[in-house]
């Protein structure tokens, strides 16, 4: 090998850190949670298989955890890598939506719902290309991290009412389900509010 190569490879810092790898996995996973997601709904909004809802439930839940986990560790590790930034932001999106295509199409939530939280992703990476493009950092705010925690646990809450309706608990089930409608609302509003945040503290960028 030549040298000049081998000093070069040596001395670049591999993408594969425990931090994508997680990332990585979470991604590959998603197909088999929609897969588990859409074989356990025998009829939609009123009948579950027992087995197959209950494990996209815990599937959906471990992979909303890994988010953070990939997160601490790139942090811990000091590896954040450009790798990472580009994968991690679409396997979170990747992730929200494919739910949010499976409760759609089983009638837990509406259109407008996946539409608003869709059209507010677009807009706002959108505005990251252009501001990145122009070497300024739009950083996350704190309404923009309260939307996503929200919107996860609105997720999560649909699929264990799921999980719970399949093996009979369809009382808790119920209050679980509204209590999910209460939390997507909510998520929702903080959409639209985090969004018009973000293009009010990037407006030098878009009209400069």
């Amino acid at each position: 090998m030549d040298p000049e190569t081998k000093n070069r490879d040596e001395g670049a810092p591999s993408v594969w850190t425990p931090a994508n790898i997680v990332t990585c996995v979470r991604i590959v996973f998603i197909p088999v949670f929609m897969v588990l997601a859409e074989l356990s709904c025998i009829q939609a909004g009123a009948l579950y298989d027992p087995v197959l809802a209950p494990a996209a439930c815990i599937l959906y839940i471990l992979l909303s955890l890994t988010d953070k986990l990939d997160g601490y560790l790139a942090r811990s590790r000091n590896e954040i890598t450009d790798f990472g930034k580009f994968l991690d932001p679409i396997a979170d999106k990747l992730l929200v939506f494919s739910a949010l295509l499976i409760l759609l199409e089983q009638e837990f939530v509406g259109v407008w719902v996946v539409f608003i939280i869709l059209l507010r992703e677009f807009l706002v990476s959108a505005l990251r290309m252009v501001a990145g493009a122009k070497g300024v950092v739009i950083a996350a705010d704190t309404l923009g991290k309260w939307k996503t925690a929200v919107t996860m646990v609105a997720l999560c809450a649909y699929f264990i009412a799921i999980a719970i309706a399949s093996v009979g608990g369809v009382y808790l089930a119920a209050y679980l389900v509204i209590a999910a409608h209460v939390l997507i609302i909510l998520a929702v509003v903080l959409t639209v509010v985090s969004g018009v945040q973000y293009f009010w503290n990037g407006r030098d960028v878009i009209f400069s």
